[in-house]
């Protein structure tokens, strides 16, 4: 068994301990997180900052990176992969992945979502809770997928896009990267670069810069 550190202890990271401890695998989990008033989070110790995470090198070969800014978590990935953590993947035991689907390093997946045949998940990317995404999609390193998102078969998102709770995709879309598909929108038609997107059906609100999803 191995330790974990969990860097980001908010509402995010509560969810991704859970199922960190839900695997049974891990011998010791902790949290970074950069808050003053918290020393715990569902009785697992904070043991430091963000930045302090060279004094748990280590004591820690693992690290999981929960935090909800799409290009901020990536940012982390790629710092703390190349100081010599291996990235966790977790997914939750209640969710329900296709066995010729892969999943990245540093992605989680969370309580009743559904994964489907020949499906590539990237790299850090959240697959929230009693989402599904269907056959032969492509979802590219640091897309968020929210609370009950359906994608159709044969959709690709790019890097760091963000769909909201409750939004829908049909079959055969590509939705390029830094992407936001507002709660509820569905999407019938391909979508640019850097906008966001609303409405039944979807259509472009206004053009967007960095995406900040907590």
């Amino acid at each position: 068994m191995s330790n974990l550190l969990i860097f980001g202890a908010g509402g995010h990271g509560k969810v991704v301990s859970e199922i960190a401890l839900l695997s049974n695998f891990w011998k010791n989990i902790a949290f970074l997180d950069d808050r003053e008033d918290l020393n715990e989070v569902l009785n697992i110790s904070i043991l430091g900052k963000l930045n302090d995470y060279n004094y748990f090198k280590q004591n820690f070969q693992y690290a999981f990176v929960a935090i909800g800014n799409n290009k901020l978590r990536l940012k982390w990935i790629e710092l703390l992969s190349k100081e010599g953590f291996i990235m966790a993947t977790l997914i939750h035991p209640f969710s329900s992945i296709s066995k010729s689907s892969t999943i990245g390093e540093g992605t989680v997946v969370m309580a009743g979502s559904v994964i489907n045949a020949d499906t590539r998940i990237g790299r850090g990317c959240i697959i929230n809770t009693s989402s599904s995404i269907d056959h032969d999609c492509s979802l590219k390193d640091g897309v968020h997928i929210s609370p009950g998102v359906n994608l159709g078969g044969t959709v690709t998102i790019d890097n760091c896009s963000w769909a909201g709770i409750g939004s829908s995709v049909i079959n055969n879309i590509t939705i390029g990267s830094n992407v936001v598909l507002a709660a509820g929108a569905v999407v019938n038609k391909n979508i640019p670069d850097n906008v966001m997107v609303a409405g039944i059906p979807a259509t472009i609100k206004k053009q967007v810069g960095v995406i900040e999803n907590d």
